[in-house]
């Protein structure tokens, strides 16, 4: 794993070093937009709605437009001076009972490595969160943004689990549900029996996701079989270029002409003696039909 932010938790005058990993992998199958009738891959080019021109990735500003349609475009500098935790800082903010939290509010998680040569205040942090069975709530900026985490240990590692704010969780009111009659007493006891039946410890490897098992045997066999609707992994990689790798070609290639340029402009004086190297190009020729004419005789 690599890690993808390094920094400290703040737990009152104790500093713990650590690396932050990501947690999980998508094993989802990705696909490809294409074209259907060639199979070409589709690009996307980042055009404007006011100049028609093309636009580079290094060239775009995040805007925000208001219910009126107002348009507000804000550049780095003014997300900058948004107010935000210390950007290699995890502090620590407070301690609750672990139920309290709302397994719905739990968003992404990350393992935390210790980042030290003496990793004491790590295990000390760690085996405090299981003493105490409970979560500790940080701060975590990532990608210039703030987040509310829980803090937990899981076989002995740090776990921490950003989670969403209290706004973003939809309130579930469906009238659906009023003026619903309750379940009478012989109803609850047999569902009771029903998941009593059903009950046992949780194994998350008796579970596997027979439909990405399914798509990848039905890709498998695609590939082994051909045919039109595969192609080639050579004619792949030649449509592969996305939208920033276009653009950067396109520097490059600017970058190219204009130094071309440059050195056209330094090369022109000199351009007097050209006649007599084209002279001596076409003696060449004769030279070896005169011989080609002896070898002959």
């Amino acid at each position: 794993m690599r890690s993808i932010w390094k920094g400290s938790i703040a737990f009152g005058l104790v500093n713990v070093p650590v690396k932050v990993y990501t947690a999980t992998d998508d094993h989802d199958i990705k696909f490809h937009q294409v074209h259907a009738k060639d199979g070409g891959r589709i690009k996307y080019d980042r055009v404007c709605s006011v100049c028609g021109n093309s636009v580079q990735y290094a060239d775009i500003d995040k805007a925000w437009e208001s219910p009126e349609g107002d348009r507000v475009i804000l550049t780095d500098v003014e997300f900058n001076k948004l107010p935000a935790a210390e950007k290699h800082e995890i502090p620590v903010l407070q301690f609750v009972p672990s139920e309290q939290l709302d397994p719905i509010l739990l968003d992404k998680s990350y393992y935390l490595e210790p980042d030290s040569a003496t990793p004491k205040a790590y295990v000390l942090l760690a085996k405090t969160l299981e003493k105490i069975d409970q979560t500790a709530l940080v701060h975590f900026t990532l990608r210039q943004k703030t987040r509310l985490a829980a803090l937990r240990v899981r076989d002995g590692v740090l776990v921490l689990q950003t989670l969403l704010w209290p706004d973003e969780v939809r309130a579930a009111e469906f009238s659906s549900l009023d003026d619903v009659s309750e379940p009478r007493p012989q109803e609850l006891k047999m569902a009771e029996t029903l998941v009593e039946s059903m009950s046992g410890d949780f194994d998350p490897s008796e579970y596997t996701d027979d439909y990405q098992i399914e798509l990848r045997k039905m890709l498998e066999d695609a590939v082994a079989a051909g045919g039109k609707a595969v192609i080639p992994a050579a004619e792949a990689e030649e449509e592969s270029e996305d939208a920033e790798v276009v653009d950067l070609v396109a520097a490059l290639q600017r970058s190219v002409d204009a130094a071309a340029g440059k050195k056209s402009s330094t090369t022109r004086e000199p351009a007097k003696k050209a006649p007599a190297k084209k002279a001596a190009a076409k003696k060449a020729p004769a030279k070896a039909t005169a011989t080609r004419a002896r070898k002959g005789a």
